[in-house]
């Protein structure tokens, strides 16, 4: 278990945990030493408990937000290993996540939705398009002017030609589309479905 001020790599020095922690899975709130800029590391530990398609999803996400260039979807900075497993540094965005109990009007709601429909345009009209899979209220994080950025897309499949059909359901049960459930193939309405 990692404590703040940790230094990793020489240049990330932990701040703060962030967000749920899972088996094997943290995500912190660190300093770049070389940038001084606050930085997102997502680290993924080795364990008995882990599986190999943990470490898949891992290296998907990486290689997925090295193709991205949005405002919204923080930043691929760096990736690495350590002693004790993976880690992924994003760009920090000071947002809270949908998940944490907060209050919104209806127009704000309208403002969030509109905002998180503007990053899938972005991933649908990308060649060939993405597919996120797991969009969900912890993978949206709102800032205070309502701007929505779209997190976590180790689930994400690109969408060439024929849709590969997936073998394994990915995502969460409750925000899972239809198609995704029964193993039938995926299109851009299943985001939005999500």
């Amino acid at each position: 278990m990692l404590d703040t001020g940790i230094i990793l790599q020489e240049r990330y020095q932990l701040q703060q945990r962030l967000g749920r922690t899972a088996v094997g899975h943290q995500t912190w709130l660190a300093v770049d030493l070389e940038s001084q800029e606050q930085v997102t590391l997502k680290m993924l530990a080795f364990s008995p408990e882990m599986h190999w398609e943990e470490l898949k999803l891992f290296e998907r996400e990486a290689q997925v937000l090295q193709a991205l260039n949005h405002p919204r979807i923080p930043r691929y900075l760096n990736s690495f290993e350590t002693s004790s497993g993976f880690c992924l540094v994003q760009e920090y965005k000071n947002a809270p996540s949908l998940a944490e109990r907060r209050s919104f009007t209806p127009e704000q709601i309208q403002q969030i939705a509109v905002s998180v429909l503007e990053i899938l345009v972005y991933l649908q009209k990308r060649t060939p398009p993405l597919i996120h899979r797991d969009i969900k209220p912890d993978n949206i994080l709102v800032d205070k002017q309502l701007n929505a950025y779209l997190i976590d897309f180790g689930f994400a499949r690109i969408r060439g030609g024929e849709m590969a059909l997936s073998s394994v359901a990915a995502g969460t049960v409750g925000f899972m589309p239809p198609e995704e459930q029964f193993g039938r193939s995926l299109t851009e309405a299943s985001d939005l479905y999500s």
